[in-house]
């Protein structure tokens, strides 16, 4: 399989037109995602961003433009090709999706048994193998998803998402749904994988703290396209509405604050018992 240079982007879409009907959701959309990052993918609630995700996936048709994956247009590529493509991304969806019929155990092992040949005790420690990478214990294996927290269901849905070792893992609102401490356990977990693995990670996300914290790009989504991409220093700068509302807005102050307030109080207790 063809590799992506360093100045090349793992992920490349040009002109990229999505519509249901006669809606259409994206129009004319460019954006790159640069190999070994974190890209936090924002916009308002229905603008589409877990459209895109679909998109590159494959899962949504495009009316026009084109979507390069390292270095290959899936449009053009021999089918044997596209699926060794395909076998290097993993995907956790929102809400994680994993089978209720299935305990973890199989749901890890679901991509191992479509990809792979390989014997039910090799999978078995792979699988397991997998659920220790992303911090679960061992009794997790054999429960159900209904048996599950919120934050274990993330985890387990990203542990399916590594069953495969893929270069590139699309993260569909990894926090939603957690607590502030759980949320945040997550985003340090995704941040050590990608240092660890060597991933390139998509996510769609609404958390400003991820954004804040994990995220080495943001791209903002907005009147069908990207209207702008780069780190949170750019996003202050930018003189748009929707952009200044979301990360200058009285919600993102709040944060700033609290966070200021609580490092400065941790500093502060920390001179007292010197």
């Amino acid at each position: 399989m063809a590799g992506t240079g360093r100045d090349q982007p793992i992920i490349r879409c040009r002109g990229v037109t999505v519509g249901f009907g006669e809606k259409l959701i994206l129009e004319n959309l460019d954006l790159d995602v640069k190999a070994g990052e974190i890209l936090g993918f924002v916009g308002g609630s229905g603008t589409g961003k877990s459209v895109l995700m679909r998109t590159i996936l494959g899962l949504n048709r495009r009316r026009a433009g084109t979507i390069e994956v390292m270095g290959h247009d899936l449009d053009r590529v021999e089918p044997s090709v596209k699926m060794q493509v395909e076998r290097s991304w993993g995907v956790l969806f929102q809400h994680g999706a994993l089978f209720s019929s299935l305990n973890v155990l199989q749901n890890v092992q679901v991509p191992m048994r479509e990809h792979m040949k390989l014997s039910q005790r090799t999978m078995d420690e792979l699988a397991r193998l997998k659920l220790a990478m992303v911090g679960l214990p061992p009794d997790a294996a054999d429960k159900h998803p209904s048996e599950l927290s919120g934050g274990m269901i993330k985890r387990a849905s990203l542990a399916r998402a590594l069953a495969l070792d893929p270069a590139i893992v699309f993260l569909d609102e990894p926090t939603s749904g957690l607590d502030p401490i759980g949320a945040g356990d997550f985003d340090d977990l995704i941040a050590k994988l990608r240092d660890t693995l060597g991933l390139t990670v998509f996510m769609v996300t609404h958390d400003l703290d991820s954004l804040r914290s994990v995220c080495d790009r943001i791209a903002v989504l907005g009147n069908r396209r990207v209207l702008v991409e780069g780190p949170l220093s750019t996003m202050l700068a930018f003189d748009h509405p929707w952009v200044k509302a979301y990360f200058r807005g009285a919600r993102a102050r709040g944060i700033a604050d609290a966070q200021d307030g609580l490092a400065q109080g941790m500093a502060a207790a920390s001179g007292r018992t010197e």
